[in-house]
């Protein structure tokens, strides 16, 4: 590549992440964001990294040269600019809130004072793209139509408006992603609440009022333009679920399968137009709305960055954009970059002869009071894509790729009981089960144009299902028996798996695959052109292909990644799977990934030496088994999804590295574990088993209330619960769903006001090392993925940390675990509990990795390979070391999206990401961790206090330190009384029905600047839920812990008394690490 081509004038570089994962950016950040580092290092820049967000591959010290972990606004990127000083910033790689910074540093002066360069985008670009007065002007003038509409300042503009264009409406507020604060409205009163919370949603107070163009085509371009305004189309993306289901929710197909060529055509024109007069260098998102009845072309907005298309686009056509975006940014232009199947990449055209699908994973399941529907605010979670030779086999591929228990699209829940009237009723609103109900209505005898007129799904698609609904009447007369040779060969070829046909069939799926096999019926793979390479390539299977797959003879080892990113199970585990494969990688083995979800870095081409885009499922992952023979699958990086294979994988003959799937089973059954940690000397909470709503109130009173009940087969923490009383106990039993002899009810003793830590260890299975103790800020009872923690520990007696280290090791060496594993801990009046023990890696190994400057994976993999390389194990050589700072991690929760749900914090996880606070100091540490949510302390103000009776007495601490700082406290009638009489200066407030003004009137007019709530026990999780979601409206920082108050009120301490100290990268940090 001709180095003489680029940029001379710039030698150091600044990216920007996009922070925690939240609903609207989630992992595709980090796999853009990563792709840059790549391209800029290559090119021989300079790179310093800024993001929050610890748990991306972004953040590794060995990604960028200089790596800030630190809360993403002007006031911390001053200090980074003043300190690196870069030549230059590279904006459009960290989703909206990249650009939203890059304007705010530009409108602060920042980037003049230090003579910053902005590449890529230009700030009046991102202001025309994003501001929608700045926005509609530019269409005008270049004649492109929008829909009509006109901006408001305030809800009585807004009427006007709307009366002027006709109900309904849609408010869009500037400035926000993922659609927030805005909505459909079909009437004034609608219209006067959602537009006063999307004038407050927005950065500038201004809200787009315009005609509602439901019903109509979605249809989004990707293309890329040099500075030489060279433009191509990378790829045509069509929405499957028509405009009012915003774009994340919708289920989309790539390339555009109904749309006419003269249509995209003029998509093409218009994008080109847009493009070109923005002046954007790289990636660009075009959405469009096409009404097929009128032919009328309007462009929605545009987004002048890497977006969650562009991954979705990237991975669709082995365009890798970012990649290129970071090359155009710094001079290059398409006709310099070389690419084996084009020439260069100014002569590429999204030709594959495939069809790709994306459908979007949920998590309603997780916020009780939240209603499935889909709308313009965005809902998903995360995202699968699957790719197949037509429309029908890539479209069952991403059913089952999703892992909702569901290998095909009927019989899901009792949606097969309904009547088709009832079928009909539902499609009326689009859910997350939408397509699941048109299965089931076509199969009741709902005609295509009903189902149409309902949802607005183009005929095409619906005609293709009403086919495999046919088919799967056809099948299901041959109940119990094995069907016809033909009717099997058509089934495959139309994307029915092995497992859906087994449960039509009522046969074992063994049967189905041996009787394929012996037809001679099997996956195939192709290729999808890598652009931009010679010849590198990924996989997809299909049943109507011969096979273009070429297979080496080196020495394989098969990773399977972590499928949809979702609740649980999110970005940590597929940055285990890449360290995995980079580590492989250095041992001299070839490596192969196994993935399907499109946002992310272990799906990008070069990560693993071959990757295989598809399903985790058992046909899936035997399939490229048989074709590879790898010398063994590693299951435990890629959290629960691999491990619920590798028991079936394993009688299947398929070699399983590191802690075998036997132990893994045993950690999970409770009775088991119990056994060993009694032989071990280990105490655990008491608990017990209980089916029947008899054995649980027993097994509860012999315990001692407060009880921790749960299903016994969960990951997430989903229905745990806290029960208080007899009572209660039955409600949840009555609720239980599915409880069985083999599925009971478990039931431990709550530790109350008990701390909570846990442990990663490195194990080979006979020594373990811990590198740290993790200690949480919430008590036990909140799920650990969702609870602020403190690494290295502080409050913990050294005694204790000892003691945590030791069972550490006896559990690993009892259990043979070689590799990873996770322990969780509860330490009640100084005794250390065990509560769980996760023989595999865990959420928190990036954080532990990060924070200690150990290589964890790395350390895991040499392990697990050794029974193959022979090497040595690397645990004996490790020693414990002396960190001398902390970090706290704090989690994010999507509540802002779910405006109906109490965001009180219990044992059933519901945070989407998490940030990493840094200093000497864990009070600063967790100060910045606050500020990196976006929920910063303040320094000075008025602070509501209102905690139910067995917290009082520690809040008394807490109250006098923030007095000590110079707050006004206020608080409701019982805190303020017990603050009083303890001598603590405070003011009573009204609590709701207790007379106005009351406290939420307060909250409301921001005179309370912090708020210090816990729920009042069991009537009063409902009672004063109004308090901390009226806190989240006017984005006043709220804590519903004592122990987090404790934290809080520590961190402002600090920072009042202290200086502000220079930040420093990760990687000054790590060198200031020494061994004890």
């Amino acid at each position: 590549m001709g180095g003489f081509m680029k940029r001379q004038d710039i030698h150091k570089v600044l990216i920007i992440g996009s922070g925690p994962i939240i609903i609207g950016q989630a992992c595709e950040f980090d796999y853009s964001g990563t792709q840059a580092c790549k391209a800029l290092k290559k090119l021989g820049y300079e790179i310093v990294l800024v993001n929050s967000n610890p748990a991306t591959i972004m953040t590794d010290p060995d990604t960028a040269d200089i790596t800030y972990i630190e809360p993403l606004n002007v006031e911390r990127l001053e200090q980074i600019i003043e300190k690196e000083r870069p030549d230059a910033l590279l904006p459009n790689l960290g989703g909206q809130s990249g650009l939203n910074l890059c304007s705010e540093l530009q409108a602060a002066g920042v980037l003049d004072k230090y003579n910053v360069k902005v590449i890529g985008v230009q700030v009046d670009a991102i202001e025309r793209g994003e501001d929608r007065i700045e926005f509609k002007k530019t269409m005008n003038a270049l004649g492109v139509e929008m829909a009509r509409s006109d901006v408001a300042y305030s809800v009585d503009e807004a009427l006007a408006i709307a009366d002027k264009l006709g109900y309904p409406v849609v408010l869009r507020p500037a400035y926000t992603m993922g659609g927030a604060g805005g909505g459909l409205v079909y009437n004034k009163e609608e219209l006067k609440t959602v537009c006063a919370r999307g004038l407050q949603a927005s950065l500038v107070g201004q809200v787009l009022v315009e005609e509602s163009i439901l019903g109509w085509e979605e249809l989004e371009l990707e293309v890329v333009r040099d500075a030489e305004g060279n433009i191509i189309t990378v790829c045509f993306i069509e929405n499957i679920d028509p405009l009012g289901v915003h774009t994340g929710d919708s289920f989309c197909a790539a390339p555009m399968l109904t749309i006419s060529e003269e249509c995209q055509k003029r998509l093409q024109e218009q994008a080109y137009k847009i493009v070109e007069s923005v002046q954007v260098i790289g990636g660009t998102n075009v959405q469009f709305a096409h009404d097929p009845v009128t032919d009328r072309i309007i462009v929605i907005e545009i987004n002048p960055r890497t977006s969650r298309s562009s991954a979705l686009a990237s991975k669709a056509t082995g365009f890798p954009i970012a990649l290129v975006s970071a090359m155009l940014a710094c001079g290059l232009t398409l006709k310099d970059i070389p690419c084996g199947k084009y020439g260069t990449l100014d002569k590429y055209v999204p030709d594959g002869d495939y069809v790709v699908i994306k459908f979007a994973r949920w998590a309603f399941e997780k916020f009780k009071g939240v209603e499935d529907k889909l709308g313009t605010q965005m809902r998903a979670v995360g995202e699968v894509m699957s790719i197949g030779k037509n429309y029908k086999e890539a479209f069952q591929k991403a059913i089952r790729s999703l892992e909702t228990g569901r290998y095909g699209l009927g019989h899901v829940k009792n949606f097969d009981q309904l009547s088709k009237e009832e079928l009909l009723k539902r499609l009326a609103t689009p859910s997350s089960e939408r397509h699941f109900l048109m299965y089931e209505a076509l199969r009741k005898g709902a005609t295509v144009d009903e189902i149409f007129e309902l949802t607005k799904v183009k005929a095409y698609f619906i005609e293709q299902m009403k086919e495999l609904v046919e088919e799967e009447e056809e099948i299901l007369k041959h109940k119990g028996e094995m069907i016809s040779d033909e009717q099997l060969t058509a089934a495959k070829k139309d994307g029915f798996s092995d497992k859906y046909l087994s449960q039509l069939l009522e046969i074992p799926e063994e049967e189905i695959r041996n009787r394929r096999i012996a037809i001679g019926v099997e996956e195939a793979w192709e290729g999808v052109h890598v652009s931009g390479t010679k010849d590198r390539a990924y996989y997809y299977s299909t049943y109507n292909a011969s096979d273009k797959d070429p297979v080496s003879d080196k020495q394989k080892i098969m990773i399977l990644g972590g499928g949809p990113n979702r609740i649980g199970q999110g970005i940590e585990f597929d940055y285990c799977c890449v360290h995995a494969a980079m580590a492989l990688k250095k041992l001299g083995f070839e490596t192969i990934i196994v993935n399907c979800n499109p946002e992310t870095v272990s799906t990008d081409y070069d990560t693993s030496d071959k990757l295989y885009f598809e399903p985790l499922t058992l046909e899936d992952v035997l399939s490229i088994y048989k074709k590879e023979k790898p010398l063994g699958v590693i299951a435990q990086f890629g959290g629960q999804t691999p491990l619920n294979l590798a028991a079936e994988l394993e009688k299947n003959g398929v070699r399983i590295l590191g802690t075998a799937p036997a132990v893994i089973d045993l950690a999970e059954d409770r009775d088991l574990f119990r056994a060993m940690m009694e032989k071990l000397e280990i105490p655990m909470p008491e608990s017990g088993m209980a089916v029947t709503v008899d054995d649980a109130i027993r097994i509860a009173n012999n315990i001692g209330y407060p009880v921790m009940v749960r299903p016994s087969y969960v990951l997430g923490g989903r229905g745990m619960e806290v029960v208080y009383d007899d009572e209660s106990m039955a409600e949840y039993m009555k609720a239980a769903v599915g409880v069985t002899p083999d599925r009971p009810i478990l039931i431990d003793r709550f530790l109350n006001h008990a701390l909570e830590c846990e442990a990663d260890a490195i194990s080979d299975g006979t020594h373990a090392f811990v590198p740290a103790v993790m200690e949480h800020i919430e008590l036990a009872g909140v799920h650990s993925g969702d609870s602020a923690c403190i690494l290295p520990s502080v409050h913990i007696s050294p005694e204790n940390v000892a003691t945590i280290k030791e069972y550490t090791r006896k559990i690993a060496e009892e259990m043979h675990v070689r590799g990873l594993m996770n322990m969780q801990y509860a330490i009640e009046k100084g005794k250390v509990f065990v509560l769980e023990a996760n023989p595999r890696a865990s959420r928190t190994v990036p954080l532990v990795s990060k924070v200690c400057n150990i290589r964890m994976v790395p350390l895991a993999t040499d392990i697990i390979t050794s029974e193959i390389t022979g090497r040595p194990s690397p645990v004996p050589a490790l020693k414990e070391q002396n960190i001398p700072y902390h970090g706290v991690k704090e989690a994010v929760f999507p509540f802002n999206m779910f405006q109906e749900v109490d965001p009180v914090l219990g044992p059933e996880m519901r945070s989407t990401g998490e940030v990493l606070g840094l200093s000497v100091s864990c009070g600063e540490a967790f100060f910045k961790a606050q500020e990196a949510v976006q929920s910063k302390l303040p320094l000075e103000g008025t602070v509501l206090i209102s905690v139910n009776n067995k917290d009082k007495d520690e809040v008394v601490e807490v109250a006098k330190s923030l007095v000590g700082d110079g707050f006004k406290i206020v608080a409701t009638s019982g805190t303020y009384a017990y603050l009083t009489a303890a001598g603590v200066p405070a003011v009573k407030a009204n609590k709701l029905y207790e007379g106005r003004p009351d406290i939420s009137d307060m909250i409301a007019n921001g005179e309370i600047q912090l708020i210090v709530n816990s729920p009042i026990g069991k009537s009063g999780v409902q009672d004063d839920s109004y308090l901390r979601k009226a806190a989240i409206k006017a984005k006043v920082p709220y804590i519903t812990t004592v122990a987090a108050a404790k934290a809080t009120a520590e961190g402002i301490h600090y920072v009042k008394t202290h200086k502000m100290e220079e930040l420093k990268s990760l990687q000054e940090l790590h060198s200031e690490i020494t061994d004890l």
